[in-house]
Order: structure tokens, then C-alpha cells, then sequence
């Protein structure tokens, strides 16, 4: 794997990260009432919940290949119509102007770091857009020749760090960050962003010759 396909990889990763999704809505009810221990703790349980749909991942797209040539190329299409999905989907709210809500109102009590860690892990565990983005992303941005393994959870570490990266700041500067990106017009850009990049990844896996 080269510095580019890492490169490549880490973009499409940030973008799913930064998108609004449960784990946002999460750290916006948590860190309001429950401090930023809370909120790191939460984060915590996104990263433990990476490294599980990662591994469920790598262990069927393993016995998809080892299948047959069909199998490959029916995962391969599945993964690309699921990324061309996500971004044209991205791309219609831009366009229609679609946003979360600017305001989402706190947790009503104080969580314990043990809750905010269970939390966290069931959040992202339950979130199955986690396992489909690996299923998608596995096959073009792993190696033929490497050990897939190996290079699989390389993957889930790099896009586990960015949400750990991500998530911090918004723990640090929450009530700062929370007014920008409440913004329709920041919102928008984001979606458009996002769609063009996932639209132009389906593509390319599409082509992919395995």
C-alpha cells in the first residue's frame, strides 16, 4: 500500500468521521452535563466499537474471498452502490439543503465514565454504516499481495485515531464548535464535500479488478 492509497483512505475516513451521525449527537447530550471526562469516555467506547466491527469485517470479507471470484465481484458491487448511495444521498441534502437540527438538547443526568464508555461502545457498535464503510473500503485500498489482516486493521487504526482526533476537539471547544457547525451554510458544504468524495470512491471500486 502506498502513501497516496493511505492518503486516499485517511480522506474518505475523515469525512465519515466529521459527517453528522449518532456519535455526535452523543458527545452533544454527554459533555453539557456530564463534563469532558464523560465525553473522552464516550470516545473511548467509539474506539473499542472500530476494532469490533473491523474484525467482523476482515473475517467476512475473508470468507467471501476465499469463496469464489462471484462472491468478490458481488461485494465489490454491493460496496460500491453503498458509497455512490451515501454520497448521492449527501449530495441531494446539500442541494435541498438539508441539516441536522443546530440545537440538541442535553443528557438529562449526569453519566458515570463507566456509562459513558458503554454508551460510546453501543453507539458505534449498533451503528452498521461502520461495517459497511470497511466492507466497501477493504477491497480497494488493501493490498493484493499484503497480508490483508495486518493491513485491515491498520485501516481500522488509522480511521479509529481520526474519530479519537475529531471527537477530542469537539470535546475541547464543544460550545464553540457546536455554534459552527450548527451553521446551515457549513453544513451544506460539508454534504457536498463528502458526496463528491464517496461518489467518486464507489466508482472506483466498482472498476476494481481483483
Amino acid at each position: 500500500m502506498t502513501l497516496l492509497e493511505l492518503s486516499a483512505f485517511s480522506l474518505v475516513a475523515a469525512l465519515l468521521v466529521v459527517s453528522p451521525g449518532p456519535n455526535g449527537v452523543l458527545i452533544a447530550k454527554t459533555v453539557p452535563t456530564s463534563g469532558k471526562a464523560a465525553g473522552f469516555a464516550n470516545i473511548a467506547g467509539f474506539f473499542a466499537a472500530f476494532y469490533l466491527h473491523g474484525a467482523l469485517s476482515i473475517l467476512g470479507i475473508s470468507i467471501i474471498l476465499v469463496q469464489s471470484a462471484q462472491a468478490f465481484f458481488i461485494v465489490k458491487m454491493l460496496g460500491a452502490a453503498y458509497l455512490c448511495f451515501i454520497g448521492i444521498k449527501a449530495l441531494w441534502q446539500a442541494w435541498k439543503g438539508v441539516t441536522a437540527p443546530a440545537h440538541v438538547p442535553p443528557a438529562r443526568r449526569r453519566r458515570t465514565l463507566a456509562r459513558a464508555v458503554a454508551e460510546g461502545f453501543l453507539t458505534n457498535a449498533l451503528n452498521p454504516k461502520v461495517s459497511m464503510f470497511y466492507l466497501a473500503a477493504f477491497p480497494q485500498f488493501i493490498p493484493a499481495s499484503a497480508d490483508g489482516v495486518k493491513w485491515a486493521f491498520l485501516l481500522v487504526a488509522i480511521h479509529a485515531l481520526i474519530n479519537i482526533v475529531w471527537f477530542s476537539v469537539l470535546v475541547l471547544l464543544f460550545s464553540t464548535l457546536k455554534g459552527l457547525g450548527g451553521r446551515p451554510s457549513v453544513q451544506r458544504w460539508l454534504k457536498a464535500v463528502t458526496g463528491a468524495v464517496f461518489v467518486a470512491f464507489g466508482l472506483k471500486l466498482a472498476t476494481l479488478r481483483p
